[in-house]
């Protein structure tokens, strides 16, 4: 199997060789153009600790110690992938080789936050694209060059803001046409783009896998956490959703965690 596997891998790098051009052309493919515009956050905080995020159907913390707060955020032009990254293109851009055929076409799971930036700066590099991340130690200190023209995770506010897609709800369709949750996921992920796009046809948005963000959560309080979005094929319905928010340390790797990928329009 393994050298069946490895003969595969060869066959894929065939197919582009050194062909930067043709590799670039199948992932730009693969990415929505959005317009700019602006997206209002929030969440709830206490007099101890941020609460898990902004859930509409669930509604965390007592209200005598519970604080809404809410900020808008300016949008500019993007692209996002229409699909999480997937076990293929992740172990092809990362180590040159294929994966089962059972698994080609999941999420890639399993991943840091620390590795979704590496795969994010090894694909601009095999594409001539300048990497948009300086990666550090200390990832608070990890560096994001917004003029580069690289591949780099989604904001917070971007995620958002793709995600409800000019929708006004917490979801932009009933749970079961658009996510994998836990009553119907069969506990693990899925295939990606089985289910409804959103409008702006992004697939997998709610449920199947959280998705990594860029940015911190709150340093005061959770030093270098990292935001993660959208709920995943484990969690109850409440939990899956355009607002809804979590955040763990950027070395935090689970099984139902993975990313998406943008470009920032030149």
């Amino acid at each position: 199997m393994k050298q069946l596997l490895k003969k595969q891998g060869v066959k894929i790098i065939e197919k582009y060789g050194n062909d930067k051009e043709r590799f670039l052309k199948d992932i730009m493919n693969l990415m929505v153009p959005i317009e700019g515009g602006s997206i209002e956050l929030r969440d709830y905080i206490n007099i101890n600790k941020w609460l898990s995020s902004d859930y509409t159907l669930s509604d965390p913390g007592s209200g005598s110690n519970r604080k809404v707060i809410t900020w808008t955020e300016t949008i500019k032009p993007f692209y996002v992938m229409k699909y999480p990254v997937t076990q293929h293109l992740y172990h092809f851009v990362l180590t040159k080789e294929e994966v089962e055929p059972t698994v080609r076409d999941l999420p890639i799971t399993e991943v840091s936050w620390l590795d979704s930036l590496v795969f994010c700066n090894e694909l601009s590099r095999i594409l001539g694209r300048t990497e948009c991340y300086t990666i550090t130690t200390e990832s608070e200190n990890t560096i994001y060059n917004e003029k580069a023209n690289g591949f780099r995770l989604l904001t917070d506010a971007e995620w958002q803001y793709a995600c409800k897609a000019g929708t006004t709800g917490y979801r932009y369709a009933r749970i079961d046409q658009i996510a994998w949750y836990q009553q119907n996921s069969n506990r693990s992920a899925q295939q990606f783009g089985k289910l409804l796009p959103n409008p702006w046809g992004l697939y997998d948005m709610v449920g199947n896998v959280w998705e990594w963000c860029w940015d911190l959560y709150d340093t005061k309080r959770y030093g270098n956490y990292r935001v993660f979005r959208g709920g995943s094929w484990a969690e109850v319905e409440n939990n899956c959703g355009s607002t809804v928010r979590r955040k763990s340390m950027p070395d935090f790797k689970i099984d139902d965690l993975g990313f998406r990928i943008a470009l920032t329009k030149s």
